[in-house]
């Protein structure tokens, strides 16, 4: 049988994933967005992040930008938090 991996194991994928999607601006959106709310989160964020991540960098972002809507089991008080981009430096 498969040992699962750790909720730490999978905040530290997350973290990796978050921040190496492809593009800068996907790094930067995603990967800062983790970085600035993923410490205080417990296992039902890390579960929606996680799913978050399953998604096309095109679309994350456009959901983020408020351009394109965001599917049902995306929304919630994390979209919104990320639509904020309060954690993008420019």
């Amino acid at each position: 049988m498969t040992e699962q991996p750790t909720l730490a194991t999978r905040f530290a994928r997350a973290k990796f994933r978050s921040w190496h999607r492809g593009t800068r601006e996907a790094d930067f959106m995603i990967g800062g967005f983790f970085s600035r709310y993923a410490e205080g989160w417990g296992e039902p964020e890390l579960i929606w992040f996680e799913a978050l991540l399953d998604e096309d960098d095109v679309d994350i972002m456009a959901w983020a930008l408020k351009t394109q809507s965001v599917p049902p089991e995306l929304k919630g008080a994390l979209m919104e938090a990320m639509q904020r981009l309060d954690y993008v430096e420019m």
